[in-house]
């Protein structure tokens, strides 16, 4: 238990380093992420890109487990 959650810290720093990085490839602005503007209220959820971000992740621990 404890090595697992020393290697999430880790991805999470290293998610939190890369960041600047990882905008410009345009997660966040995809088809399907939702947006409501109105006057000085805006919301955003990001539901395609949670949906991806989802499967990629999916992806990596089945392969880990394989």
């Amino acid at each position: 238990m404890a090595r697992m959650l020393i290697i999430i810290g880790i991805v999470i720093v290293l998610i939190g380093v890369l960041w600047p990085w990882l905008g410009r490839l345009g997660l966040g602005h995809l088809p399907g992420d939702i947006i409501f503007e109105r006057g000085n209220v805006k919301f955003y959820f990001p539901i395609t890109t949670c949906v991806l971000i989802s499967a990629v992740i999916s992806l990596i621990i089945w392969a880990v487990n394989r």
